[in-house]
């Protein structure tokens, strides 16, 4: 056995791979032992193939640094991550109740707001928060779906629950990164998807493009679909022309578009315009119209809001969905599900303590050192606080900023998030994940088996954003027990 193996321990969390025991979990047994008798100059070729395979398949990310674009090659660790199918069908199901539930609420504040009538979620939490749109109320968009695209991450505990972390509802990113994983894991690996009963991700694009079909206001078998990129410099913009280009869709920007007085939109083509019936867009709300949200912006179609009010185009993510994408909305969501659907929550949430209650705020400046603080409204890892990783300095620093805003700020307990066999240094160590499913609600719901692994690469951090420094692996929902 290779001694990074033998000498392999996740002391207190849970592993994914690894049992207390130090045996391989009932899923994971053929993949423990082949990586188990390869040597340590082959796993160290394997890694190698690798990397040569992200850079020929052009997999790559970008980073903001000191006012630059950095283009970076996709960060992947070569031993994947296995679920067994028996604990995903329960998830898998806990996810689409979810969406179901998150959908009620986004609709339900742009017209009725019963939610907020019926003191279930605090009027001021939703109707003064920022990513709440007036311009879309009095809008129920087809099959009541506002976001469509939900990805929500999850994390499990040191007895391998799962808990929901945060929900991303207005242009969540990383399906990309999820599929590429598994075609690098064949190339690099294929031995190991051998005799493996292994549920496919491989068919997102197609039910993608089903999901956006269901939402094309003419009903047309064959509906014109467009992805719109804010353009090259975008982080995600790999992500965007790799799903154009699986579905067959048109790769956009803004100015590729128009709306004309009949309120409808158009592509422009060497052969004259084209209508549009769906645009799946990869631009945040208020650079998306500039008649409707922020006038200055040059990314966006002027009159695409009203087109899309006026129920002649879809919009995936509707605008305004970004309304349940928010953390201090984030605690509210159980209740969501038991008042919209009279179901129990199948996922729990982490424990959230809001700052803006007088008691929350009063405990969380009282313990900083034990948990996370994060912005309302921040992603990627930015503008977070570990307490136990910082300094006084730094502690003092949040506490100022939450008795200035508390409205901005949630926190939740530090997680003894699980750990995963990962390859560093060529060697095999345990670093902590969570998991990125995503979640596709038209017509119907479909949630992906599994998901974008993150993994923190560094050893003890908490942080699994590949802006943080974070990697993936490949994600793998097998048959087996745990």
């Amino acid at each position: 056995m290779n001694k990074s193996w033998k000498n392999y321990r996740a002391d207190a969390f849970y592993d994914e791979l690894i049992a207390a025991s130090g045996k391989p979990r009932v899923a994971a047994r053929r993949v423990v032992k082949l990586l188990q008798s390869l040597p340590k100059e082959e796993m160290a070729s394997r890694r190698t193939a690798a990397e040569l395979a992200i850079r020929e398949m052009g997999v790559s990310f970008t980073i903001y640094s000191e006012g630059k674009n950095i283009d970076r090659a996709w960060p992947f660790d070569i031993i994947p991550r296995v679920i067994s199918a028996r604990d995903w069908a329960q998830v898998s199901r806990g996810l689409a109740q979810r969406s179901r539930a998150l959908n009620c609420f986004i609709d339900d504040i742009y017209n009725k707001q019963k939610i907020l009538a019926d003191g279930v979620v605090p009027a001021e939490i939703v109707l003064d928060s920022g990513n709440y749109k007036p311009q879309c109320a009095g809008v129920s968009p087809l099959h009541g779906a506002w976001a469509h695209i939900c990805g929500t991450d999850l994390v499990r505990d040191q007895r391998g629950r799962f808990f929901v972390l945060e929900d991303n509802l207005r242009v969540p990113s990383g399906v990309s990164y999820m599929l590429e994983n598994r075609e690098i894991t064949k190339r690099v690996l294929p031995e190991l998807l051998e005799n493996y009963s292994i549920q496919p991700v491989d068919d997102y694009p197609s039910r993608l493009h089903a999901t956006l079909s269901s939402l094309s206001p003419r009903g047309a078998r064959r509906p014109c679909i467009v992805v719109l990129t804010p353009g090259i410099y975008n982080s995600a913009y790999f992500e965007h022309a790799f799903l154009a280009q699986r579905m067959g869709a048109e790769l956009v920007e803004g100015n590729d578009l128009f709306v004309d007085d009949d309120d409808c939109v158009y592509m422009r083509t060497v052969d004259g315009p084209l209508r549009v019936d769906v645009v799946y867009r990869r631009i945040d709300d208020d650079f998306l119209d500039p008649e409707a949200f922020r006038p200055d912006s040059a990314l966006g179609v002027p009159g695409i809001i009203r087109a899309w009010k006026a129920g002649n185009v879809a919009i995936a993510n509707a605008p305004g969905a970004g309304v349940a994408d928010d953390k201090v909305v984030y605690a509210y969501v159980p209740a969501m599900i038991r008042y919209y659907l009279g179901e129990t929550p199948l996922l729990a949430s982490v424990k959230t303590y809001l700052c803006m209650n007088p008691k929350d705020r009063e405990y969380v400046l009282a313990n900083l050192d034990k948990l996370v603080v994060k912005p309302a409204n921040e992603s990627g890892g930015y503008g977070l606080l570990i307490g136990s990783h910082a300094s006084a300095a730094e502690r003092a620093r949040f506490a100022a900023l939450i008795e200035e805003n508390p409205r901005n700020y949630i926190a939740q307990p530090i997680l003894s998030l699980s750990t995963a066999p990962t390859y560093i240094d060529e060697k095999v160590e345990p670093r902590h994940l969570d998991l990125r499913p995503f979640i596709l609600q038209g017509k119907d719901i479909w949630v992906t088996p599994g998901g974008l692994t993150r993994v923190a690469m560094r050893k003890g951090s908490l942080v699994v954003n590949s802006s943080q420094g974070g990697g993936s692996k490949d994600t793998w929902i097998v048959e087996g027990n745990r």
